[in-house]
C-alpha cells in the first residue's frame, strides 16, 4: 500500500510551487489582467477559455469546466495519482519527502504490466547505449554513426545504442532481472518461436534509437541495420505502452525550445530530427512512420500555435505535407512549409549543403501556407495547356477565397493577374462568386493568426438563488464564522443545488477537523473531481473578500425564497387537483396556505 504523505508536507508543497510555472510547462499562457489564459489542454478549442489564477493558485476552464489546483492539474494531464503528483512537485520545489520504494516514484494508476514494460525498455535503453559508446562490441557501430555525421553529443542526447548480434542477449538480461518473458514479448522486445515456444531478441546487430513518450519514458525502439540487410529500419510493434498515432519523436526534449521559440518544426522521421538538432534546429519533432493524427495535433496545441512543416521534397513527401498543412490550419495553427530542392530529405540536405544553410535557407526561409499551396497546385500541370491553366487558376482562387486578410488576397490576386495577363476585375468577380457560394464565414473558424483572440468570459444568466449559493460558498470557504452563521440562517434547510450542498457538507467536515479557512487546502481535501471543478469555478468569481450582514441576509433570502416558490407551485397544483375533484373546502384551505407562503417571500 502506498505510503501516505503528511498533510503538512502537502501544504508545504502547495505553497512552494507556482501554479502558473507548472501549468506553463504544458499550456501556452498569456497574461490578461490578474490571470493567465491559454487553450485548454483537456478539450479542443480555438479561443482560450482556460484560466489560471496566480493569486488563488487554481485553474479553471470556462469551456469544459475542468478545474482544480496544481495537484489535480498534474493528475489529470499526466494521469498521475495524487501521491505521484505530490512527489513530482516536491522534487520541483526541492522538498524532501523521504518515501520508500514504490510509493516514491511509481504511478499506482498505471497497470502493473505497463509499468514493467516501461522498466524493461528503460533497462535495455541504458544497456544498448553503454554497448555503443563504451565497449569493443559497439565500436563498429559507433564508427559507422560518426562517419555518417553523428556527433558524440547527439548520440548522448538521443541515447542512441547498439544491439548485439546475439539471438538472446535481451532475453537473458530481462529474464535475469525478473521480467516475465510473456510480458516482454507483449512489449515487443522479444519474439516467441512457434516451433518450441522459446524466445529470441527482436533487435539484433542494429543501431538502436529509443522512442520516448511525452513524459520521457522509453516505450519503443527503432533499430537500423549497419549494412544492406532488409528491413533497413525495424520498429517496435504497437503495444499497450506504444501507439504511433499518439507519439511525436523528440517531443519530450524539444518541448522547452518549442515553447521558447513559439514554433515547432514537424519532420517525417527521427533521423531528420536528429540531423536538424545537430544543425541548431532544436524544436523539431517527428511522427513515427504514420501520417499526422488528431492526437498529434492535440499534443502540439497544448504548447504552441505555429508549426513549420519540413517533409521530404519527393512526391510522397509533398502530398503528406499538403495533408498535414490542411489539418494544422483547420486546428488553428499558423502554418509554414519548408521546401527543399532536388527531391532531398532534410538529413540529405544537411549532409550536402551544411547545417547553416539548412537552418537559414530552409527552415528560416519557409514559405507561407498559401505560397506552398500555389506551388502544390502547379504540380503535374502543363500551364501552356488552356484546360490545365484554367483548372489551376480556379484552384488557387478558391484557396484565396479562404484567406481572411484583405492585403493577402490582393497580393495573390495580383500575382495571378500578372502571370496570366488577366484583368484584376475578372479575378475579383470570380473570387466573389466563390465566397458567395461558400456562404457567410463561420464565426467559430480558427483564426489564421498565430496568437488566439483574448478570452472574454461569457456571462450565462443563472437564477438568483444559484448565484446566491455560489457567493455564499465563496465566503464560507474564507471564514469559518461565516460558514457557521450561514448554517444557522438556513434553519435546517439545504441549498437548492445538490453539488453546492455537497460542497458545504464537506466544508463543515473540513472545519470540524480543526483546519483553518484556506480554499486551496480545502480543494486538496476534496476527493470528488466534479466538486473540485465547481469549487474552482466559484473561486474564479471576481468578488470582494469582505461581506456585509445585509449581503449575507440577501443571499440567504434568495435561497429560501426559491424553496418557498417551489412549495407555492406544489400547493397550486394541489389546489387545481382539489377543484377538479369538486373538493372546494380543501381548495380554499390550500388557497389560504398559498397566500400565507407568498407573504413570507
Amino acid at each position: 500500500m502506498a505510503e501516505r504523505i503528511a498533510e503538512e508536507k502537502v501544504n508545504e508543497i502547495r505553497q512552494a510551487v507556482e501554479i502558473v510555472d507548472v501549468i506553463g510547462d504544458y499550456v501556452q499562457l498569456k497574461k490578461q489582467g490578474r490571470n493567465y489564459f491559454g487553450l485548454c489542454p483537456f478539450h479542443g478549442e480555438n479561443s482560450p477559455s482556460f484560466s489560471v489564477s496566480p493569486d488563488k493558485q487554481i485553474y479553471h476552464c470556462f469551456g469544459c469546466g475542468a478545474g482544480g489546483n496544481v495537484f489535480s492539474f498534474l493528475m489529470d494531464i499526466d494521469g498521475l495519482s495524487f501521491q505521484e503528483a505530490a512527489v513530482k512537485l516536491a522534487d520541483r520545489a526541492n522538498i524532501e519527502l523521504k518515501l520508500e520504494g514504490a510509493s516514491a516514484g511509481r504511478n499506482p494508476q498505471m497497470p502493473e504490466g505497463s509499468r514493467q514494460m516501461i522498466e524493461a525498455h528503460e533497462l535495455l535503453r541504458k544497456f544498448y547505449h553503454h554497448l555503443l559508446v563504451n565497449t569493443k562490441e559497439g565500436q563498429d557501430a559507433l564508427e559507422y554513426l560518426l562517419g555518417r555525421g553523428f556527433t558524440t553529443e547527439s548520440i548522448d542526447r538521443f541515447q542512441i545504442g547498439y544491439a548485439l548480434p546475439s539471438w538472446d542477449f535481451a532475453v537473458k538480461l530481462l529474464e535475469k532481472r525478473g521480467f516475465p518473458l510473456e510480458l516482454i514479448e507483449k512489449a515487443g522486445l522479444v519474439i516467441q518461436r512457434e516451433k518450441d515456444g522459446t524466445y529470441f531478441d527482436r533487435f539484433r546487430d542494429r543501431i538502436m534509437f529509443p522512442i520516448l513518450d511525452h513524459q520521457g519514458n522509453t516505450i519503443a525502439f527503432s533499430g537500423r541495420t549497419l549494412g544492406g540487410e532488409e528491413p533497413k529500419y525495424l520498429n517496435s510493434p504497437e503495444t499497450p505502452i506504444f501507439n504511433k498515432s499518439k507519439v511525436l519523436y523528440n517531443f519530450h526534449l524539444a518541448r522547452g525550445t518549442i515553447r521558447k521559440k513559439q514554433q515547432a518544426v514537424l519532420f517525417e522521421g527521427f533521423a531528420d530530427v536528429i540531423s536538424a538538432t545537430r544543425a541548431g534546429v532544436e524544436n523539431g519533432v517527428a511522427t513515427m512512420g504514420t501520417s499526422l493524427t488528431e492526437e498529434h495535433i492535440s499534443l502540439l496545441k497544448r504548447n504552441v500555435q505555429a508549426v513549420t512543416i519540413c517533409y521530404d521534397s519527393d512526391k510522397a513527401g509533398i502530398e503528406a505535407a499538403f495533408r498535414a498543412s490542411v489539418m494544422l490550419s483547420k486546428a488553428g495553427f499558423a502554418v509554414r512549409v519548408a521546401m527543399m530542392p532536388d527531391g532531398m530529405d532534410p538529413d540529405e540536405y544537411i549532409k550536402v549543403h551544411g547545417e547553416e544553410k539548412f537552418r537559414n535557407e530552409i527552415v528560416g526561409s519557409s514559405a507561407t501556407l498559401m505560397a506552398f499551396k500555389i506551388l502544390y497546385y502547379r504540380r503535374g500541370k502543363n500551364l501552356q495547356n488552356e484546360g490545365d491553366r484554367l483548372q489551376y487558376i480556379e484552384e488557387v482562387l478558391k484557396e484565396i477565397s479562404f484567406l481572411d486578410k484583405a492585403v493577402e488576397k490582393d497580393l495573390y490576386l495580383r500575382q495571378l493577374a500578372n502571370e496570366f495577363s488577366l484583368s484584376l476585375e475578372a479575378l475579383i468577380h470570380q473570387l466573389n462568386q466563390f465566397e458567395q457560394a461558400a456562404g457567410p464565414k463561420n464565426q467559430n473558424q480558427p483564426r489564421p493568426e498565430s496568437r488566439p483572440a483574448p478570452y472574454v468570459r461569457k456571462t450565462e444568466l443563472k437564477p438568483a438563488y444559484h448565484t446566491a449559493e455560489r457567493r455564499l460558498i465563496y465566503h464560507m470557504m474564507r471564514d469559518a464564522d461565516i460558514a457557521y452563521k450561514v448554517q444557522g440562517l438556513l434553519e435546517g434547510n439545504t441549498l437548492n443545488i445538490d453539488e453546492h450542498q455537497a460542497i458545504i457538507t464537506y466544508l463543515f467536515a473540513y472545519y470540524e477537523k480543526g483546519h483553518d479557512p484556506d480554499p486551496g487546502a480545502f480543494l486538496n481535501d476534496l476527493q470528488d473531481n466534479k466538486l473540485k471543478r465547481v469549487v474552482a469555478d466559484i473561486e474564479m468569481m471576481p468578488l470582494n473578500e469582505e461581506i456585509s450582514d445585509q449581503e449575507l441576509s440577501d443571499y440567504i433570502k434568495q435561497v429560501l425564497n426559491y424553496q418557498k416558490m417551489l412549495k407555492i407551485k406544489e400547493k397550486m397544483a394541489e389546489q387545481k387537483q382539489a377543484e377538479r375533484q369538486n373538493d372546494f373546502l380543501r381548495a380554499a384551505a390550500i388557497a389560504t396556505e398559498i397566500i400565507h407562503l407568498r407573504k413570507t417571500l
